[in-house]
């Protein structure tokens, strides 16, 4: 043809290319499967932290609950049920609302959950290597002082949090390059720099969490595991996410809620819920005392053989 038109933003060519067709207006479908399985893995994450949280509840009084220091496994399950329940504002037609909630909402509440980490960690590092009895530190562990971390840490965050909603927050956007025929609703950040201070926090907070936790890889937990299973997790989610666009974006935004929680909840809690459901015998004061022996025995008797 002499002349050639190009079609709006909103409108694409036909095959033949002598028309323009209205684009569909798509977004991330809790009807299509990846909306289903993403939303379906959510729900059953959230069912199953609510009840590994009434286990606990249940068993309050059981020494594997209270060695475990109940308070902090109780704010721990607890941020991880919201943390699932964060996935779903990601999943459906977005709105000014849910655009704000999604980064709101995701970066206190993970805060709180590697927060609690990082106490219970330290707290662990405290009781079997810088305690020893008849020092002062003892009182610190006993006034239950790594405590302080959680509100302080998540007070760090919603201050963030709160500056980056002040100057320039998300709001709804569009975009209608990433899929031919196709304009995509979808939650734009607003200010960039705020997202990635929150994301940069995150992250110094996790590399904190790691190296502390590496430092009680020998005491009886598994903490090193699951801040490892985290940093995975979260150092391939960054390419794939800059690298992709649309409704893989947003999949990769909700896959990264859910795996490091899920290696959270499966690392820390399922072992004990065995304890508890499977292993009763061993989940009481007599059992503990059994177990403690045979491990003094097995002790004295490697120790006797490399004298």
């Amino acid at each position: 043809m002499e002349q050639c038109v190009k079609c709006p933003d909103h409108q694409y060519a036909n095959i033949q290319q002598n028309r323009c067709l209205s684009k569909s207006v798509t977004f991330l479908f809790y009807e299509e499967p990846l909306g289903k399985m993403l939303a379906g893995t959510a729900l059953s994450l959230t069912i199953l932290t609510a009840a590994v949280l009434g286990l606990f509840v249940k068993n309050g009084d059981t020494p594997i609950v209270k060695a475990n220091n109940w308070a902090l496994s109780y704010i721990l399950l607890i941020s991880l049920t919201f943390c699932f329940l964060c996935s779903f504002l990601f999943i459906g037609h977005p709105n000014t609302a849910t655009c704000i909630l999604q980064q709101t909402t995701f970066g206190v509440v993970f805060t709180v959950a590697v927060s609690t980490l990082l106490a219970k960690t330290i707290t662990v590092v405290l009781a079997f290597k810088v305690t020893p009895p008849g020092r002062r530190m003892r009182q610190l562990l006993v006034s239950g002082a790594p405590n302080s971390i959680i509100p302080i840490c998540s007070l760090i965050q919603i201050t963030l949090c709160g500056i980056w909603m002040g100057t320039n927050p998300p709001f709804i956007d569009t975009d209608a390059h990433s899929e031919h025929g196709h304009i995509i609703i979808m939650c734009n950040k607003g200010s960039l720099t705020a997202f990635y201070c929150v994301l940069g926090y995150l992250g110094s907070l996790a590399l904190v969490s790691f190296t502390v936790a590496f430092l009680a890889r020998n005491q009886p937990d598994t903490f090193n595991e699951v801040m490892l299973v985290f940093c995975s997790v979260w150092v391939t989610f960054l390419p794939v996410y800059h690298s992709s666009k649309g409704k893989v974006m947003v999949a990769m935004e909700v896959f990264s809620i859910l795996a490091p929680r899920a290696g959270l909840l499966d690392w820390i809690f399922v072992p004990k819920c065995y304890m508890i459901l499977l292993r009763p015998d061993r989940n009481s004061l007599h059992g503990f005392r059994v177990k403690t022996c045979s491990s003094r025995k097995k002790l004295s008797s490697v120790k006797s053989v490399f004298s």
